[in-house]
């Protein structure tokens, strides 16, 4: 059991009931039906039910299973096996939605002749349980990134596509030489959409930002184009934070599309840990 107790921060241990853990402390937690930990303390909610809902998540897992953002995935995978050279190495996905990456970057990882033990972690309930479901033999956890139930310098890599970037935390689980992997949208990902959304749709701002604690290496940009029909075009919407901030007259607009091409493009930053 790598997960650590999100109260105290005590080690963590399956009871002879084997379907809860426990710490030396006392604090207890229950594995759900679908064997994910819910680690998420009430003092760190902010709200009743946190992160993406039932709606948003079932919206990327129809669209991610359909292969859309399979070239980003790919990348992710190929840029983690060049990454990680233990063969049995520690990996964690810091705000891993429904564990679409979290699934496959694993099984390439094994694909590779490795043996990963992989931990996912995201504040939504919803998001989990459909990932924990989809991938038993993954150890996956309600929890926020902002305090991971995870020890210090456990982590061979550390993972995050689209999620909250916590430095300080990512650092303190991060062993000193491990890597620290972001990914971030392309100027003009998914522009197209925007247009349809927005008066004036705007670029995203490309950086290189530095972490305190890491050492940049390198960014891997990664393009391409989407062609979307029907239902796709409506996920892709739902899945997005354009969907939570988007004005009623653009939501009225994309109603009524029911193609959509548009470019879509990934940044992989790269970090290391520094050695201290």
């Amino acid at each position: 059991m790598y997960f650590t107790c999100p109260i105290c921060n005590k080690p963590l241990y399956n009871t002879n009931r084997n379907h809860s853990v426990a710490c030396e402390n006392g604090h207890s937690f229950d594995y759900a039906k679908e064997g994910y930990l819910y680690l998420l303390p009430p003092n760190k909610k902010h709200s009743k039910a946190p992160g993406d809902d039932r709606a948003m998540v079932a919206a990327r897992r129809r669209f991610l299973s359909a292969g859309h953002y399979r070239i980003f995935s790919d990348a992710l995978n190929k840029l983690a096996c060049g990454l990680l050279q233990s063969q049995s190495p520690v990996v964690i996905d810091a705000g891993c939605g429904e564990g679409a990456y979290t699934e496959r970057l694993t099984a390439a990882l094994r694909a590779a002749g490795k043996a990963p033990q992989t931990f996912g972690c995201d504040i939504s309930k919803a998001a989990v349980r459909l990932a924990a479901k989809a991938a038993p033999d993954i150890s996956f956890a309600v929890a926020s990134s902002f305090s991971l139930p995870l020890p210090e310098r456990c982590a061979d890599l550390l993972t995050d596509v689209f999620a909250p970037v916590v430095p300080e935390e990512f650092r303190r689980v991060v062993k000193p030489g491990g890597y620290f992997l972001l990914a971030v949208p392309s100027a003009r990902h998914l522009f197209a959409l925007k247009e349809i959304l927005y008066d004036a749709p705007y670029e995203n701002a490309e950086k290189d930002t530095a972490y305190p604690g890491f050492r940049f290496v390198r960014r891997v940009p990664v393009r391409g184009s989407l062609h979307l029909t029907g239902q796709a075009v409506q996920d892709l919407f739902a899945m997005t934070p354009y969907s939570w901030k988007t004005p009623k007259a653009g939501r009225d607009n994309l109603q009524h599309v029911s193609e959509l091409t548009t470019e879509i493009g990934f940044d992989f930053l790269v970090y290391e840990r520094d050695a201290t």
